[in-house]
């Protein structure tokens, strides 16, 4: 695996969501971190159910009941686990991206992108 920097551990704010746009190649990837405590969770920014990305407006996503919510549809996905438990996409996941915390830094698998 080669991983890459993404972001400083405090860009991802506790109980909550940060949006990324990774460049790779010729293309940007959107990313999302979910954050509970010290655990830090990478996926591809986009719901299972209609191929759309989650946020309200770039990198403003809605976080309610310690669920994030996508804005499109309403789907409920758990934080830090991305598992959707209510929604049109119940069941699904979002996919994720191996990524490790090193230090205070948030890294991820170039090659999962």
């Amino acid at each position: 695996m080669t991983f890459i920097f993404l972001s400083a551990l405090d860009g991802v704010p506790d109980g909550g969501a940060a949006g990324f746009e990774l460049a790779v190649e010729d293309d940007t990837v959107p990313l999302l971190a979910l954050r509970a405590c010290d655990t830090v969770r990478v996926f591809h920014n986009v719901c299972p159910h209609a191929a759309r990305r989650l946020e309200v407006a770039p990198g403003r996503f809605i976080v309610d009941a310690g669920t994030l919510v996508c804005a499109a549809h309403g789907a409920c996905f758990t934080i830090p686990g991305g598992d959707c438990v209510a929604g049109p996409c119940r069941g699904q996941s979002l996919r994720e991206v191996p990524s490790e915390v090193r230090g205070d830094q948030l890294w991820v698998d170039s090659a999962a992108l």
